[in-house]
């Protein structure tokens, strides 16, 4: 609500609250002035002191401007008796209360608002949303090839048990029938006679 006022008196009234979750602000600053200006400035500040600008819209007759902060995305935009800033990708850290300025710079007299009770802005955190990858090989191919896997397994332990099987039988047989005939030792060959034969005593036969 607005009340009337003398000439040349600019009041202001703003939203007390305004709460940001999709980091996207629309702040609408309702004016009233009954002056004589014809060229008008309005500004958005930031803080108890209002000491950060945080973008400004002019406008006279036949001409608008805009401007804003660096550190804000904000665009000013002028309808009859008030003034809107629309303000975006807005973080945290920018939750402050903020200040609407109206002044009629021109002609003279220069005259600005009395300080407003200011909109307090609050951003909302945005949550950080974390997806699980996604698989993108169908369930029917792993399980395939899992079946696969495991019959190739299977197959191949059956193989070296059978191998590992025949191997132990072989060298079982092998054993039975080894050569158990005796061979002379080596020093005892190319003698004239049987290598255990006794040698012969020819004095018994001597009358």
């Amino acid at each position: 609500f607005l009340p009337s006022l003398p000439e040349n008196k600019i009041l202001v009234a703003q939203s007390p609250l305004l709460t940001v979750a999709n980091k996207n602000a629309t702040l609408v600053c309702n004016y009233t002035y009954n002056g004589t200006g014809k060229e008008f400035r309005a500004s958005l500040h930031k803080g108890t002191d209002s000491a950060v600008e945080v973008c400004f819209i002019s406008w006279n007759l036949t001409k608008v401007s805009s401007n804003s902060n660096k550190e804000f995305n904000c665009h000013g935009m002028h309808d009859k008796d008030k003034v809107i800033f629309n303000l975006w990708n807005m973080s945290a850290s920018q939750t402050d209360i903020y200040f609407c300025k109206i002044e009629a710079m021109y002609p003279p007299p220069y005259v600005y608002n009395e300080k407003s009770n200011g909109t307090v802005i609050h951003v909302k955190e945005t949550p950080i949303q974390t997806q699980e990858p996604q698989s993108t090989i169908p369930l029917w191919i792993t399980v395939a090839v899992t079946g696969v896997l495991a019959f190739y397994s299977m197959l191949v332990t059956a193989v070296f048990i059978n191998y590992w099987q025949k191997s132990k039988k072989s060298i079982y047989h092998q054993s039975d029938y080894m050569n158990m005939t005796p061979r002379h030792p080596p020093y005892q060959k190319n003698k004239g006679y049987p290598s255990y034969a006794p040698t012969r005593d020819y004095t018994a036969y001597r009358s």
